[in-house]
């Protein structure tokens, strides 16, 4: 019962998309029913032909020959009229995956960051492209051919009766058998193909776990168990499939041999209606006539009960991607949120609490009050929530309990784009997009001219590197396809932050790809940059935050030390532990 609720919520909202294309969907029915009406016509104009040839010498050749030209020029007619449908067929469907992922798209940007966190990114592509995909084969078969399909048979059954009610009465009632044999059949294959949809899925996402990270596949030597992972998704896949295709395969000899059971019973009952058996004869143009309908009447069944097992698996994929559609979106902002300028940045946490999971805790009653144009810098062990604490100041996740506040403000009260225009962020883990290196500083102001690009790249140390490069700040690149190293890519994030400097900054790892000689300049420029600037600092060396204001030294989600670097030194507390654990072999500290 769930299942066949959740089919018919499918079906209803493809049909919703449908609609929006309700004319060209009109004309295509149109055409459809004019290309059926003279495909039907033919069969008749051949019959005629047939009863004009008697017997010997009794052949009238010139009205056969009218004929035929009829039957060609109606072929061209129907040949340009199906060429239309089909343009306005692809049109439609095309339209309509394209709203589909355009739809998608605009909910992951809008989905929150623990859905991504907690779905393999491959599995996610999958549903965009490859099950979207799969619905347009689905919709792109049923435009074509089952409204032609339907046509084909109210028309053929008109043409019947009007030629023979008794052969009519034969095709009919052999008729249920191929949708019996079409239902039996395609009840069956959506929950096979819905098997194969998350196969298909789950070896895209270990494709892409791979592909992404194939120097540290190559690091380890996992090769062999990189490809034993895959080859078992790939026999998943390959069951899935072999059963979805087996079984709907059967759909179509099963209603051939049906079919042909209905053409031996139409020739044999039309051979003794020409006889006369049953009152009133026929002639044999007209048998011929009839015998075409016959086919032509079984042959949508095929192509119906085709495109049925073809929905099946549209359906499966369509559902994938609906559920990904549905998935709760981010709490939108308050109608009366505040709009953040000029920050001042006054930041405090208040008993914040938090965690990814319930089970398991991460960050308990945080509290800190940090003043305008202090350097934080946040330390500790993996996993003590450094990162975690720059998601909330961000405000990627919400807090569980208590509050943080930007200038004396709940930032749940403030719109995330003004507060995140208000930080400038360089992260650890570099993101460029696809675009020339002028485009990718210029990602937070594209207003900027070319003069104030140098300057921020120059400030950045990336200047000469990318003067270097083919095209200069003119060369195309992007995240994937290399070219660049690591470091310098994480100057041209850096440069963005120089290009257009916000009140606060967030530097998580900012220089951790970069050799030491660059860093002490980049340091130097990140000093000036945070004068008069709110600045969180995440950092493993610990020698690149002497001069912090406070360091927070974070373990298991608490705060657990604060104070500055000779203060925590002469604790001789978590801190200097920490510290002495990166100096151990230096005599001084």
């Amino acid at each position: 019962m769930k299942k066949n609720s959740i089919q018919f919520s499918s079906v209803k909202r493809i049909l919703r998309y449908i609609k929006r294309y309700s004319f060209l969907l009109v004309i295509s029915i149109l055409l459809s029913l004019v290309t059926v009406g003279l495909t039907l016509y033919i069969p008749i104009v051949i019959g005629d032909a047939i009863d004009l040839i008697v017997g010997k010498e009794q052949v009238a050749l010139d009205k056969i020959l009218t004929l035929l030209l009829n039957v060609g020029i109606i072929s061209v007619i129907i040949a340009l009229l199906q060429w239309i449908m089909n343009t306005i067929n692809n049109k439609i469907t095309f339209s309509i995956t394209r709203d589909v992922r355009n739809e998608a798209f605009d909910k992951l940007e809008k989905l929150p960051l623990k859905y991504i966190d907690s779905h393999a990114y491959g599995e996610i592509v999958s549903r965009m492209i490859s099950d979207v995909d799969q619905l347009a084969e689905g919709l792109l078969m049923g435009f074509t051919q089952f409204f032609t399909g339907v046509s084909t048979i109210v028309g053929t059954l008109v043409f019947m009766l009007t030629l023979s009610p008794v052969i009519t009465v034969v095709v009919v009632a052999l008729t249920p058998l191929s949708l019996i044999v079409a239902s039996f059949i395609s009840k069956r294959t959506y929950s096979l193909f819905k098997v194969q949809s998350e196969a298909r899925a789950k070896q895209t996402a270990i494709i892409g776990e791979n592909l992404g990270n194939l120097k540290v596949v190559k690091a380890f030597s996992h090769e062999d168990e990189s490809l034993e992972e895959f080859d078992k998704s790939n026999e998943q896949l390959k069951k899935a499939s072999v059963k979805a295709i087996f079984f709907s395969s059967l759909v179509n000899p099963t209603t051939r041999f049906v079919n042909a059971l209905v053409y031996a019973g139409v020739a044999l009952v039309g051979a003794m209606v020409v006889m006369g058996n049953f009152g009133t004869a026929i002639s044999i143009g007209a048998l011929s006539c009839f015998l075409s309908y016959a086919n032509q009447y079984a042959k949508p069944f095929n192509e119906i009960s085709g495109v049925v097992t073809e929905l099946q698996n549209s359906l499966a994929c369509a559902t994938r991607v609906f559920q990904l559609i549905d998935e709760e979106t981010e709490l939108p902002d308050d109608e009366n949120a505040l709009v953040l300028t000029n920050a001042q940045g006054e930041v405090t946490l208040s008993n914040v609490e938090f965690s990814y999971t319930p089970e398991k805790e991460l960050i308990k009653n945080l509290n800190l009050a940090v003043e305008k144009g202090q350097r934080i810098a946040i330390v500790g062990p993996t996993g003590c929530g450094k990162t975690t604490l720059i998601n909330l100041l961000m405000r990627f996740y919400d807090v569980n309990s208590g509050a943080i506040s930007v200038d004396g403000e709940d930032i749940r009260n403030i719109t995330r784009h003004s507060l995140r225009k208000n930080y400038g962020m360089v992260l650890q883990d570099t993101w460029l997009m696809g675009g020339t290196v002028k485009e990718n500083i210029a990602l937070g102001k594209p207003d900027a001219t070319d003069e104030e690009i140098i300057k921020a790249a120059k400030a950045a140390h990336a200047h000469s590197f990318i003067k270097r490069l083919p095209q200069g700040y003119d060369t195309v690149i992007s995240e994937e396809l290399g070219g660049l190293s690591q470091g310098q890519k994480q100057l041209l994030c850096i440069s963005r932050i120089m290009l257009s400097p916000p009140p606060m900054l967030i530097l998580d790892e900012a220089t951790s790809s970069i050799d030491t000689r660059t860093e002490l300049k980049i340091q130097n420029a990140f000093a000036l940059l945070m004068k008069g600037r709110t600045s969180f600092i995440v950092a493993h060396r610990l020698s690149t935050i002497k001069e912090a204001d406070i360091i927070l030294v974070m373990n298991n989600g608490n705060i657990v030390e604060q104070g500055n670097h000779q203060e925590l030194l002469l604790k001789r507390g978590f801190y200097y532990n920490l510290y002495n654990s990166q100096f151990e072999n230096n005599e001084e500290h």
